[in-house]
Order: C-alpha cells, then sequence, then structure tokens
C-alpha cells in the first residue's frame, strides 16, 4: 500500500527533481536527479526521467511506496 503525501505549491508549475526534495522524499537533489534518471519516478502513472519535467496541480508522482498528489 501507498502512503498518501499532499504538496501544495504557490507557483504555476514545480519541476520534478525539486519536488521530490520540496515534498521530503530525498535528501538531495543529487539523490532525486539518480532516482529520476534510474526510472524509479512515475508521473500521472508513466514512468518519467526528465527530472525538469515541470509538475503542476492535480499531478501525481509515485515513488517507491510513495504517492504525491500536487495541489
Amino acid at each position: 500500500m501507498q502512503e498518501q503525501v499532499q504538496v501544495k505549491i504557490k507557483t504555476e508549475f514545480i519541476k520534478l527533481d525539486s519536488l521530490l526534495k520540496f515534498a521530503g522524499l530525498c535528501d538531495t537533489g543529487g539523490f532525486a536527479k539518480e532516482l529520476v534518471q534510474q526510472g524509479a519516478v512515475k508521473v500521472n502513472g508513466e514512468v518519467c526521467t526528465m527530472r525538469g519535467k515541470k509538475i503542476r496541480p492535480g499531478d501525481v508522482v509515485e515513488v517507491d511506496k510513495f504517492r504525491v498528489e500536487v495541489q
């Protein structure tokens, strides 16, 4: 079962690697970059290897056992 995490952003979008850090799923940007490049991150159900992908409110990001809903 996945742990639900909700993240509110105050901008139009946030980059994927920044979101992973902001949501507390990664300690460093380097670790976030590695996770994304290894294909361990899904955005809206599809594997995403672009760490600079723009994540907007309504998007769902999944990493390991975490499911992050962006608001």
